[in-house]
């Protein structure tokens, strides 16, 4: 099976939009990922990331996290975040479970 790495960015069936993986590549390796969908129409906010490739465009949605088994589920990598990028997601997605 394919190892997905963190900052991929899966079209996964049955799920509308896309999913960003925000999990760590050693999570990755049990067949499941840790995602967060990409929505174009939403609004701009401390956990709603704006991101744009050539690809894809919207916002990644940090607070919707969502644990998927793509060892049964059908998915294909359509692109990537840059490594800054992805910087900005983890630390919006810490910043929910940091103490006060």
């Amino acid at each position: 099976m394919e190892v997905l790495h963190q900052g991929d960015i899966l079209k996964i069936e049955k799920i509308k939009h896309p999913v960003l993986v925000a999990s760590k590549d050693f999570f990755n390796q049990s067949g499941e990922i840790i995602g967060c969908p990409i929505i174009k129409d939403s609004i701009p906010g401390p956990l709603h990331i704006w991101m744009s490739t050539d690809e894809n465009e919207g916002y990644i949605q940090c607070e919707k996290l969502a644990l998927l088994d793509v060892s049964i589920r059908g998915y294909k990598r359509i692109d990537r975040l840059p490594i800054f990028e992805m910087m900005n997601v983890s630390d919006a997605i810490q910043s929910i479970f940091e103490y006060i």
